[in-house]
């Protein structure tokens, strides 16, 4: 009976993944009718009026703004897990724990309105307009550092402890076992979880609406204003009728390919950890 159910579960799982697929394709498939597929990369820019639509620039914010948030949440992820997981005492440790699970349920909107209000007045005084690149960037750092730490403390708890133990026994310093021993062991899994939040930053439509200026060019600066294509989705989908409309659909269809391409990448390189390890 319980066999039964989860199959069907996933089965019911996976036919409205693939309906979602099948219906970005389909509305995206309209665009093509009246313009070349190329015109998605060549055209002078993004003026559906005219039917003109260069995805190229806000392709290029999408990636800018996740990778940035990215490489700085990194650092500062892995660090915060080793901390909690090897240094502070159990106390602290449970209440870093704690505290970095709340983080995570924070909605979007708040991100987004915290970083209107301190990240990009902030920055206008270094470089007006403020609302840019830059502001985005740290929003959801901010944003994934809590997603960062708990993945990479999830793969510290796996590796085994007797590695740890056996290690210390042999008169290796503390930091030479986690840096040495414990961090590749965990490398696996924490890689994983990185590029699965990358997908997490590609995919965030608020905080980067409210806080990266939502001007459609390639930056040349961090401090330059952006518009990703989420935020352009979410700004437009009200309005757009036909070419425009499909339009629309496509930036949707290149975000579920770019996620399901980040799935893929995880699923390999954990089956080829494996199948080395």
């Amino acid at each position: 009976m319980l066999t039964s159910i989860l199959r069907s579960t996933a089965w019911i799982s996976g036919s409205v993944l693939l309906f979602i697929v099948m219906f970005l394709a389909w509305e995206s498939a309209k665009l093509f009718v009246t313009i070349s597929p190329s015109q998605l990369f060549s055209d002078e820019g993004w003026f559906p009026s005219s039917q003109h639509f260069n995805l190229v620039p806000m392709l290029v914010g999408s990636l800018y703004t996740a990778l940035g948030a990215v490489l700085i949440a990194i650092p500062f992820g892995i660090a915060l897990a080793v901390y909690v997981r090897f240094y502070a005492p159990k106390l602290f440790a449970h209440f870093f724990r704690m505290v970095t699970e709340l983080l995570t349920g924070v909605p979007s909107v708040v991100f987004g309105l915290w970083g209107l209000l301190v990240i990009v007045p902030f920055i206008n005084q270094i470089a007006p307009p403020g609302a840019s690149l830059l502001a985005g960037i740290l929003v959801l750092a901010l944003m994934i550092l809590p997603l960062v730490a708990i993945t990479t403390d999830s793969a510290l708890e796996a590796v085994p402890k007797e590695y740890f133990i056996s290690a210390y026994a042999m008169g290796l310093p503390r930091y030479s076992i986690i840096h040495r021993i414990i961090l590749p062991s965990a490398s696996s899994g924490i890689m994983s979880g990185i590029i699965l939040h990358l997908g997490r930053a590609l995919g965030e439509t608020m905080a980067v609406l409210m806080v990266c200026g939502n001007v459609v060019q390639i930056p040349h600066s961090i401090f330059d204003p952006v518009r990703t294509l989420t935020a352009n989705i979410a700004l437009e989908m009200s309005y757009a009728m036909d070419v425009h409309r499909s339009a629309l659909f496509v930036s949707g269809f290149i975000l579920l390919l770019t996620t399901s391409f980040l799935v893929i990448v995880v699923s390999r390189y954990k089956h080829e950890y494996t199948k080395n390890a």
